[in-house]
């Protein structure tokens, strides 16, 4: 969605065929070229690439894009090989979201076991983690499932945009396509005063809930990645709906530990309070 239009296009600024093999032995050549180029420039450097991300659609099937119109199905393994070439030690993943979704999720599997079969380089699968709390979506046992999938596959599992969306959905279906907006309702924008409590307890139990299942798969699951630091940073503020009041993370907008933070980390290594406060405040420092 977000490639530039002379990508897929030829010197004259011709749309490239998928029935033209010279239109598709530039494309790769492109992608070729890119990857190279950012892998190249950070090689041993960075561990760990999102070489191909959101190719499935909600149905488990390849999105028809302009990468997969011109070059083929075979672009992912392309891509793969391409960036196992430009960095051999590097890390190789794909990322996407809504994978807990049974459908989407057996769609993903196909595409790593063919990427496998290929005899590419995969190393592991990011889960976005862009999750409801008002619709419960998904469930727990969806996240655990999907987890679990991948791990058996020999993937690396990474939570890789972690948030909890507070607010009312603005439409039912998840989506891709980030230049979608929604009109500015007073009902999509329930909290612009504050978090109730009720729903902040709700939100402290959800955490925890979480990382209850990341703990559970601590062998498959490399690390969670938040999509934001404070709620004041989070992209939900703003998207869909522009001007909300949104509450995802674990630090509120001035920087400071929510009771889900807390929770989190007693769960995951028990402690006082006395020292649980003593984190507390330190992580405000350095928040701040």
């Amino acid at each position: 969605a977000q490639t530039p239009d002379w990508v897929f296009q030829d010197s004259r600024g011709r749309e490239l065929s998928g029935t033209n093999a010279d239109d598709r032995a530039l494309l790769l050549r492109r992608m070729h070229d890119h990857i190279f180029t950012v892998v190249g420039r950070y090689r041993g450097k960075i561990g760990g690439w999102d070489v191909v991300n959101e190719a499935v659609d909600e149905h488990g099937k390849l999105r028809m894009t302009p990468w997969r119109k011109i070059i083929g199905q075979d672009y992912l393994v392309k891509a793969f090989q391409f960036a196992h070439e430009a960095d051999p030690q590097a890390e190789l993943y794909y990322n996407d979201y809504g994978l807990e979704n049974p459908t989407k999720r057996a769609g993903a599997l196909a595409l790593v076991k063919q990427l496998q079969a290929a005899g590419v380089k995969i190393t592991g699968v990011g889960l976005q983690g862009h999750y409801q709390l008002a619709t419960n979506s998904p469930t727990l046992q969806e996240v655990d499932d999907t987890i679990a999938a991948f791990a058996r596959l020999g993937m690396k599992v990474m939570i890789t945009e972690l948030d909890i969306d507070v607010l009312p959905s603005a439409w039912a279906a998840l989506s891709a396509d980030v230049s979608l907006r929604a009109k500015s309702d007073p009902k999509l924008n329930p909290y612009p005063n504050g978090l109730p409590e009720s729903v902040q307890a709700e939100l402290t139990t959800r955490y925890p809930a979480l990382f209850k299942i990341f703990l559970k798969h601590r062998d498959a699951v490399e690390r969670v990645t938040f999509w934001g630091v404070t709620d004041g940073d989070s992209w939900l503020n703003d998207w869909p709906v522009a001007g909300r009041t949104a509450y995802p993370l674990l630090f509120d907008r001035d920087g400071k530990p929510k009771p889900a933070f807390r929770a989190i980390i007693v769960l995951a290594n028990p402690i006082s309070n006395r020292e649980t406060s003593k984190l507390n405040s330190a992580s405000q420092d350095s928040i701040k």
